[in-house]
């Protein structure tokens, strides 16, 4: 059995009741052509990293399945490329580190760390986590991959070298390595200094234009 994931976004100016319905539409798409569902992640509505279709917001949803062959992919990607609520979405065909990585994940075992007993009350540093999906090139799971390691803000993410962020994709599995982190640190220092407008000149820049089926960001 293959194992995919394909995560899409659909337009948020629809009605609560019609964005359940496109997701259950492509559930049913799947299995009606002979594939099992291991997991539906309902996201949510989430900010884009860049405007698609003059919208700045877009609901998420990531559907992990199996499948024999592998037919199903071109026709739900044809399905997809044709309707007009799907902003964009992308296939992904899961190694074994991915489908491991995923159940990890689900299961709380991604950044889990064994408890320690404290002989009293310890001041903590309190560590803002920010949205490190915002910078071109990282996705949901690298993103995780990198709270994990530590990695939670921007300024944090600026200072890390190219060595260091390349060490930390590679923990993810090879789907992770071919991801190049060059960029992240002149990104994350505009995102740090509130420079918005000159980060998405930058990311603009870097991504030109994308179509709705060449997106790889994880």
């Amino acid at each position: 059995m293959r194992q995919y994931e394909i995560t899409f976004i659909i337009d948020p100016v629809l009605p609560g009741d019609e964005i359940q319905t496109v997701g259950k539409a492509y559930e049913k798409l799947l299995t009606n052509d002979g594939c099992q569902i291991v997991h539906v992640d309902e996201m949510g509505l989430r900010q884009l990293a860049y405007p698609i279709n003059r919208r700045n917001s877009g609901v998420y949803k990531s559907i992990e399945f199996t499948t024999e062959t592998g037919a199903v992919i071109p026709k739900i990607e044809l399905a997809m490329r044709r309707d007009e609520r799907i902003m964009r979405f992308l296939s992904v065909k899961l190694d074994k580190y991915g489908v491991k990585y995923n159940d990890d994940n689900r299961n709380g075992r991604i950044g889990k760390k064994p408890k320690t007993v404290s002989s009293g009350p310890v001041a903590k540093e309190e560590v803002k986590k920010e949205d490190l999906t915002l910078i071109e090139g990282i996705g949901p799971k690298i993103a995780q991959l990198l709270n994990t390691a530590g990695i939670k803000s921007y300024e944090k993410l600026a200072a890390s070298s190219y060595e260091d962020l390349k060490s930390i994709l590679s923990k993810g599995g090879p789907s992770y390595v071919t991801h190049d982190p060059a960029t992240w640190a002149e990104q994350s220092q505009l995102a740090a200094a509130g420079k918005w407008a000159e980060l998405n000149t930058l990311k603009d820049k870097l991504i030109g234009k994308i179509s709705p089926a060449s997106s790889e960001e994880e």
